[in-house]
């Protein structure tokens, strides 16, 4: 059976997956990057494997096994791990987020990979979002004293994510979701090890933020908001897609004004909305409905 997920996808998408930078923060004290993610993917994969005792998984061939694992290995494993060593080597959180904000633009650079053509009207409301975002960002971003590795493992992470969604467009939009999961979390689990066991020390302090960040970053941020990105990949043009990404920092600057108590200035105001007007201009025209788990 195929449900028609609302418009409402496109939000909850957003508000989850900007609280990635809130996960970060309670839990970056007490536990170094690889071994939290490791963590994070292995729980990811147990959880999979007790829903697969209740549902009928369909897994895919070996061919579009080995490119379902390369998108994992952009979109979760290279995007995360670079994002969180960048702000472990002392990149603010707001300079990373003007950094990962230029996916749109790189994803509309190389649409025509997957056979889109972006609009005029596209291209405005990208620049429109960049803008939105760069407004947000603007009293946060320090640049003083951050070491030059920290930026090549953010533009790491933003190539990433950017060529993850493209390539998953390309060579493997349709998959149980399911089994796509189990794979890609699977696949970078293992990278995860291995970074923790040559680079890190593996130990994680194991108190209330951490558990509840772990738990937070299990089930609603990977299992939720991943497989929400992979249903909207799979039916909407990346350059729509990715545009969602542009509301994750000012998002992200409400959460931290709400339970943090960071300021949120007018300025942050209004590159809040530039960046929505940003994204209705991209998504524009574009159907609401989206792949579903039972496809």
């Amino acid at each position: 059976m195929k449900l028609k997920l609302d418009s409402l996808i496109a939000p909850l998408f957003v508000v989850i997956w900007s609280t990635g930078f809130v996960i970060a923060r309670l839990a970056m004290p007490y536990v170094e990057p690889a071994t939290f993610l490791f963590w994070r993917f292995a729980g990811v994969l147990m959880a999979m494997a007790c829903l697969s005792l209740v549902w009928k998984i369909s897994w895919p061939s070996w061919s579009q096994m080995k490119h379902i694992a390369v998108a994992g290995m952009l979109l979760q494993f290279g995007y995360l791990l670079g994002v969180w060593f960048a702000v472990r080597l002392g990149m603010t959180a707001g300079l990373v987020a003007i950094i990962v904000g230029l996916q749109p633009i790189l994803t509309a650079w190389f649409a025509a990979w997957v056979s889109e053509r972006v609009t005029g009207r596209q291209w405005i409301g990208l620049g429109f979002g960049f803008a939105g975002v760069a407004l947000v960002v603007a009293e946060k971003i320090g640049f003083a004293r951050i070491p030059l590795f920290s930026y090549v493992l953010a533009f790491a992470a933003l190539l990433s994510i950017t060529f993850g969604t493209l390539y998953q467009k390309k060579f493997c939009p349709v998959f149980d979701l399911r089994a796509g999961s189990s794979i890609q979390f699977g696949v970078s689990a293992v990278l995860c090890f291995i970074c923790m066991y040559y680079f890190e020390s593996g130990v994680m302090v194991w108190n209330a933020s951490v558990v509840g960040a772990l738990l937070w970053a299990i089930f609603p941020l990977s299992i939720g908001s991943i497989s929400l990105l992979f249903m909207m990949i799979r039916k909407g043009a990346a350059t729509k897609v990715t545009s969602l990404l542009y509301l994750t920092p000012p998002t992200t600057a409400v959460m931290a004004w709400f339970l943090f108590d960071e300021p949120f200035t007018l300025m942050m105001a209004g590159g809040l909305l530039l960046t929505m007007t940003g994204v209705v201009l991209v998504n524009r025209g574009q159907a609401s409905v989206v792949a579903t788990i039972a496809e």
